[in-house]
Formats: C-alpha cells, structure tokens, sequence
C-alpha cells in the first residue's frame, strides 16, 4: 500500500512529469468517479425506466420521482459532506460512502412493486452521493495541483466520461439478456470494486511537512465571506440552469428516442456518444482553463449544451439524437470541469469543498426537478420536445450571465511555497 511518506518521495518532481504523485491521486479519482454517484446511478438510470415501468407498472413521472429524491437528498446532505471533508480530509470521508453507494445499487435488484422501496433506496443512494462523486474526490486533487489543476481536474472528470459511455452500453447488455436484476446487481460491484480499492491505495491530501519542497497552504475565504460574493452566485444560477437541462434530458434520453422509433440498442448508443464526447470535453476544457478566463469558457460550454437540448427536442432519428447527444455531452463534460476550477480560482482551498458542497446542493435541486418536469411533460402531453424547447432558451440565457464574472487574477489562489 502506498503510504503518506511515498507521497513526498522524488521531492524534484514537478505537475508537469508523470510520476508526480499527484497524478496517482488522479488516476485513483477518475476511477472512483466514473462508478459513483455522478456517473454510474445519473447516466444510467434512464436505460431502466421502460424496464422498471414494465415490470411493476410504475409511470415515468413515478420512476423520476426516484431520481428526484436521490438528488434532493444529495442536495440536503452535500454542505455537511463538504464540512466533513474540509475538517476531516477526502478518505475517511469517500471510502465509507462508496461501500454504502455499492451495495445500495446491488440491492436494487431485489425490488418487489412496492414503490417505496425504491425511492428508499434512491435516498440512500443520495445520501452518501456526493461522498462517492467528484465533489469529494476534487478535495485531494486542488490541494497537489496549482499550474495544472485545470487539467488534473479534467482527467479526474475523464472517469464520468468513460462512465457514461461505457455504463449504460453494460447496463442495456445485461437487461437484454439477463434482466434487470442482474444489471443492478453488475453494476453494485463494480461500483465496490473500481471505488474501493484505487482510493484505499493512493487518494489522500498531500501532506504539509517542514521537509517538503512546496508544502500547501490551505489560504482563502472562509464559506461565509464566499457566500456573500457576487462570483458565487452567477456560479450558482448557471449550475442550477445547467442542472436541470442536463439531469432532464439525459434521463429522458433513452425514453424520448424510444418512443421516436430508435431502437432501445441504438438509444443507448447515443447515450454512449453523450458520454464518449464529454470525456474529449473534459480533456479540452481543462486546457482551456489552464489557458484562457474560465468565465468565458464557461459561456462556450454553456451555449454548446443549450443548441443540443434544442436539437433534442426534435430529435427523430439515431443520426438526430446522436448529434444531439455530442453537444449536451460537451456540456455536461465542461461543466463538471468548470465549478470546482472557478471555486479555488475564486475562493482558495481554506473553506472549497464546503463552498462546493453549497453549490453541490443548488445542482442537486435542479437535478431532482429537471427529471421530474420532463416525466410530468410526457405524461401531461405525450410529447418532451415543448419543455425541451423552453429549457434550450434558459441555457443559452445562463450563458449569457457567465459574461458577468470578474477576472480572478488577485483572487485567493492555492498558495504553494
């Protein structure tokens, strides 16, 4: 097991050499995030709605309510996860949470038609989310990284990436063959398997120690005086737009393009191309953040994920809902990449995964109401692509406030000696 006085040895190695340690914490991250919360439940949720409706009979609107509890409770329980690791450090906080989050998506194959039982365990699974997500995982990676920060978080970002493409092509896999149950069951341990043991092994905070070269220093606002800046909140409206754009349609995703006469294989292929594009987005929006203003990347990616929400709305063909899911995916990657970089950039590491935690909980409402709206849409009216539209227009209006952010050249940066 790697241990805390390896992460110091080669003192000479700088961000920039492969064999930096903090490139392990990374590698470790990107495997935990893309089978937690944010990439393994969120992106394949949406496969197991038509399995689940024709099973017990449940209506969409009723099967999105799950997604919606998972998200609340996700956005009730971030700020204390963001407390907890800001004072107690990314492992005792993730390994708990990600042996909780496995087995809670294992046990969903034993659901009967009790839909209680379900939105229980979507609660559970909310509960520790964000423990088992990149909220956590971003605490470690801001603390090895000044220069190239944009960059490690975009390859920590690259695992959601490789989740959504891969995950919901396994998922589609085992229903089809085996059923439901199985797929659940697939997806709970690996879930423990790929969470579990690369974090056991290397995530950690890089340690302060008189002898360290570069020793960092965790400087900044506290998340009080962060909470009374105007950054923060343009930070937060454009996350909680983004939020219920993206949850909405990528859960509906499978759905809609069924229903549009796309086969339920080829559906999931275009969830896979919304997964494939955002881990390329991932890649180049971290470059551009290391590069260019993150506020004006952030209108970019913005009005990229607004034109594939238009397009989905009327989306009628694989070709159709394959391009549309390329621009929502570039979206989706950039987005993840863009909070936690303008938090430190803004507000320093003394208080970020508290200040994320808050902004974790504006996304997870909107997560939660996003999917809910579009399954209240179709039942109401048969059709998505009204509430798609109007979803498309926010979007872009969101983009268009991301103008509005500061440079943050004298902000409170990581302080590295």
């Amino acid at each position: 097991m790697v241990t805390t006085q390896s992460a110091t040895a080669a003192p000479g190695l700088g961000e920039t050499d492969s064999r930096y340690y903090g490139w392990r914490v990374a590698f470790a991250a990107c495997l935990g995030v893309m089978v937690g919360f944010g990439s393994l439940f969120v992106y394949t949720f949406g496969v197991f709605v038509r399995p689940l409706s024709a099973q017990f009979g449940w209506s969409r609107e009723g099967i999105s309510r799950g997604f919606g509890l998972a998200a609340l409770s996700v956005a009730f329980c971030s700020p204390a996860l963001g407390h907890w690791l800001d004072r107690y450090g990314p492992r005792r906080v993730i390994l708990p949470c990600v042996a909780v989050f496995g087995c809670g998506i294992a046990s969903l194959a034993l659901l009967r038609s009790h839909l209680w039982q379900f939105y229980a365990t979507c609660i559970l699974l909310g509960t520790v989310g964000n423990g088992a997500a990149h909220l956590s995982y971003a605490r470690a990676i801001s603390t090895w990284f000044r220069r190239r920060l944009g960059m490690a978080l975009a390859f920590v970002m690259l695992g959601a990436g490789m989740g959504a493409m891969i995950l919901p092509l396994v998922a589609q896999t085992v229903i089809s063959r085996s059923g439901w149950r199985a797929a659940y069951l697939l997806l709970g341990g690996i879930a423990l398997v790929l969470g579990l043991v690369p974090t056991w092994a290397f995530v950690r905070e890089r340690p302060q120690k008189e002898d360290d070269p570069a020793p960092v220093a965790l400087t900044g606002m506290t998340w009080q005086q962060g909470v009374r800046t105007y950054p923060f909140w343009i930070i937060v409206v454009a996350l909680f737009v983004g939020s219920i754009t993206m949850n909405g349609a990528i859960t509906h995703m499978a759905a809609l393009l069924t229903d549009r006469g796309v086969t339920p294989g080829t559906a999931a292929l275009c969830a896979s191309m919304l997964g494939g594009v955002s881990v390329l987005a991932r890649l180049g929006v971290g470059s551009l953040l290391d590069r260019y203003f993150g506020g004006r990347v952030a209108m970019l990616v913005y009005l990229f994920n607004a034109a594939g929400i238009f397009l989905l709305a009327r989306a009628n063909s694989f070709v159709a809902g394959c391009l549309a899911a390329a621009l929502i995916g570039f979206g989706a990657g950039g987005e993840a990449d863009i909070t936690p970089y303008l938090l430190t950039r803004y507000f320093g590491l003394r208080a970020f995964s508290t200040l994320y935690g808050l902004t974790w909980t504006f996304y997870a409402v909107a997560g939660a109401i996003g999917p809910i709206l579009l399954g209240r849409a179709f039942d109401l009216t048969g059709s998505y692509a009204p509430v798609l539209g109007a979803l498309a227009v926010a979007t872009a209006l969101a983009a268009v406030l991301l103008i509005l952010l500061p440079q943050y050249s004298n902000s409170p940066v990581i302080d590295q000696g």
